[in-house]
């Protein structure tokens, strides 16, 4: 498992943790297990791969968990149905499936108070995204998209991440300030 991919589950593990601390309830603390179980179980599941199976399908549960806890009705997530070919949680119908299972598997759903999922640059291309990120000020040389970077978060340069950041920047017309292992 990369280095990122267990700062990544420290990170979930953190966030819980302190979620209960916070609220210190019964379902506040099933939450919390229920999200290191799931946190274990994904880091085991991608111990050997470099595709991450699920990735959105975890991370959406754990939201929803959490979202069920704190009363929140709204959850964002920032998929993009281009990468939808590794990632088949990344479409539009994934989302909104799973946002019409959130409304009838939670208490809050049952009883009229509808969860919406927002998930705002699912439909723009990786050039509207990167014009978007800087008209909002990113800056996006403190940012990766590589699930392979190294230990000081260079890119691979290769990976399919990588290709599509570098089109979407080629695209966009803007240099692309990422840093890649090697001069990739």
């Amino acid at each position: 498992m990369s280095e990122r991919w267990i700062r990544m589950i420290l990170l979930i593990l953190y966030v819980v943790g302190a979620v209960g601390m916070l609220m210190p309830s019964t379902r506040t603390w099933f939450v919390q297990l229920s999200a290191l179980n799931l946190a274990i179980s994904f880091g085991a599941l991608i111990l050997s791969r470099k595709a991450k199976p699920l990735t959105f399908v975890v991370f959406l549960s754990i939201a929803l968990g959490w979202a069920e806890v704190l009363g929140a009705d709204d959850i964002f997530i920032g998929v993009n149905a281009v990468d939808f070919s590794g990632y088949p949680d990344c479409r539009p119908e994934y989302i909104e499936a799973f946002e019409r299972m959130a409304n009838l598997a939670t208490r809050a759903g049952v009883e009229g108070n509808r969860l919406t999922i927002h998930a705002p640059l699912i439909a723009m291309t990786k050039a509207e995204i990167i014009h978007t990120g800087l008209a909002l000020g990113v800056d996006y040389s403190a940012t990766v998209s590589c699930y392979q970077a190294d230990t000081s978060g260079a890119a691979c340069g290769k990976c399919e991440s990588c290709r599509l950041r570098r089109q979407g920047f080629n695209q966009a017309g803007v240099k692309d300030p990422t840093r890649y292992q090697n001069n990739a």
